[in-house]
């Protein structure tokens, strides 16, 4: 492992230099260049950084999920339990806040933030009052003023789509809800859904009876839209199913189940999360995996540079999904 003593060799300054880099001290006096040299020499040498990352603190992780979305969806509950295991790892202090808080009780002396869920406008407004090191996961945040990591969901969706169209199921249905504008009544299109009518429609297989839409992600309203779908569509029921999430899916091959369908061979199921249940459900479900804990190291790495090397352009990284076969599908 690098001593101290080599990066300061290798970038040519002395070992105090290097230390109080690496430690955070505001109070020394170095150029942008020798600083994020000194950073860049101790990554390639493998410098262990969770030394100095300890003297980040005043983190505010913004867990913005309510305890009703959490129960419906256990995604949530995975990122808040790797968030907290991260910061635990990287010696990170971190405060969490809930919803219910409000974004005024956040301490005004915090360096940086950590959100995750959907936040107003008027929420983002005071985030950004706050402090410019902020990290937006889960959340279409702009990307102009703000770090991003989030699920390549675009990209999964239209996997699905080339999936069943190489398949030949070129007659193919979408399963998801609808997004709440700043948490009121105002609905708009998710990115799943305009991601699955872009894709069919470049495919030519688009057709817009073959979408439902629920009012939530959650195993009731997939199972209850399913029911729908089944009485709208008949005989003409879609030969395959793209799905916004296990929660929607795994509710909705509940609903196909009851009535008979077969499943795979006349109706096919592929969801998103890879949450542990999908496994286990009958017929176990073909669905995107996301790791995790990819995701949220990529948070904290950014966020090291923001506070560390003092990085000031945002940046958004896209995790991509790993499909995970099982007998939902053919």
């Amino acid at each position: 492992m690098a001593t101290i003593r080599e990066i300061a060799d290798n970038v040519g300054v002395s070992s105090t230099t290097v230390s109080r880099v690496l430690n955070n001290d505001t109070k020394m006096a170095v150029s942008d260049e020798t600083r994020s040299k000194i950073y860049a020499i101790a990554e390639e040498l493998g410098y262990n950084k969770k030394k100095c990352c300890s003297r980040i603190k005043n983190v505010a992780f913004l867990y913005w999920i309510t305890e009703k979305e959490e129960l419906e969806d256990i995604y949530f509950r995975s990122i808040k339990i790797e968030m907290e295991k991260q910061a635990e790892l990287n010696k990170i202090t971190m405060v969490r806040y809930q919803q219910s808080d409000g974004i005024d009780s956040v301490d005004k002396k915090t360096s940086a933030i950590i959100a995750v869920g959907k936040f107003t406008e008027e929420e983002i407004r005071k985030i950004k009052a706050i402090t410019p090191n902020v990290i937006f996961t889960e959340f279409n945040a702009d990307e102009g003023c703000f770090d991003l990591v989030r699920p390549n969901l675009t990209l999964m969706i239209r996997q699905m789509v080339d999936y069943f169209v190489a398949q030949g199921r070129t007659n193919i249905g979408y399963i998801g809800a609808c997004e709440h504008e700043n948490n009121i009544s105002t609905k708009r299109m998710e990115m799943r859904e305009k991601a699955f009518r872009d894709a069919t429609y470049e495919k030519s297989v688009f057709n817009e009876n073959n979408i439902f839409i629920a009012d939530s992600i959650s195993v009731k309203h997939g199972y209850k839209i399913a029911l729908k779908a089944i009485e709208k569509m008949g005989d003409n029921m879609p030969m395959a199913f793209c799905v916004a999430s296990d929660a929607l899916a795994i509710g909705a091959l509940q609903a196909f189940n009851e009535k008979g369908w077969s499943i795979p061979q006349r109706v096919s199921f592929f969801s998103i999360n890879n949450i542990n249940v999908s496994k286990y459900v009958s017929p176990p479900l073909t669905t995107f995996n996301i790791n995790i804990t990819l995701e949220c190291q990529t948070v904290f790495k950014l966020l090291q540079e923001r506070l560390l090397e003092n990085r000031t352009i945002p940046k958004a990284t896209y995790i991509a999904g790993t499909p995970v076969f099982r007998k939902s599908t053919l």
